[in-house]
């Protein structure tokens, strides 16, 4: 983990409530897709944890949605400086994807599937991409999906957009050999369940400290409890207990 500066270079809206923000400081500490920072902001007591979208070799994009006061200021932010605590969390091991890995996405649990595309992609494996919306209005970073050279699929709850339902719609039609997955946790149930193979989930809580130390983001596993942001928030498939 490092504390450091980073200079806002550009903040955009993608959509009606979701931005992309870039970043310029030092990325060294982010070492792995999955990962998160965790922003503090002028006048606010606890950090604001945001998961990395992309990295490049001075600079970080992270992409968020607008749900409260944090996230709402740091969406009328054009310049100035951020503190930012990097290189938290485990992220993904790409090590067990085998070649056509699947990755499925919902709503802000899209951008760390982004890196990690990016990742496997440059590793030579055939990868398929799941982003899950409600609505045709919600839609992002479809076309940079594509541009990477992954294969997508866009489902749409309403049907407004791409294929009508849920991201397990699309996976029960597609052969892959992993799966990595990020979003709600309904979404990670639903995927859990529906899934043929192993694969890795990231998980989505209210944090405190967002490095551990605090023990508030705690969950139940197989051996026992685990902290989301210390050792998760990527946890393995066989390793996860539902509370109901």
């Amino acid at each position: 983990m490092k504390q450091g500066l980073f200079e806002i270079i550009e903040n955009k809206p993608l959509t009606k409530n979701v931005f992309q923000m870039t970043l310029r400081g030092d990325v060294s500490h982010i070492t792995a897709p999955g990962q998160f920072v965790n922003i503090l902001l002028d006048g606010l007591y606890l950090r604001r944890p945001i998961s990395v979208c992309d990295l490049g070799e001075s600079t970080l994009t992270i992409v968020y949605k607008v749900v409260g006061k944090g996230t709402r200021q740091m969406s009328m932010l054009q310049s100035g400086t951020l503190d930012v605590l990097t290189g938290l969390g485990n992220g993904y091991d790409l090590a067990l994807s085998g070649d056509k890995p699947v990755l499925l996405g919902g709503g802000v649990g899209v951008p760390p599937m982004f890196l990690l595309a990016k990742r496997l992609i440059t590793q030579g494996k055939q990868v398929r991409v799941i982003l899950g919306f409600n609505t045709a209005d919600e839609v992002f970073y479809e076309a940079e999906f594509k541009k990477l050279g992954a294969d997508v699929v866009v489902t749409t709850v309403d049907g407004s957009y791409g294929m009508k339902g849920f991201v397990t719609d699309a996976l029960a039609e597609m052969e892959y050999s992993y799966f990595y997955t990020c979003g709600p946790e309904p979404m990670l149930k639903a995927v859990y369940k529906a899934s043929k193979t192993s694969g890795q989930m990231s998980f989505e809580k209210r944090m405190g400290c967002g490095f551990g130390a605090c023990m508030g983001c705690s969950c139940k596993t197989i051996t026992g409890y685990k902290r989301i942001c210390k050792e998760g928030p990527v946890m393995q498939k066989e390793e996860i207990l539902w509370e109901n």
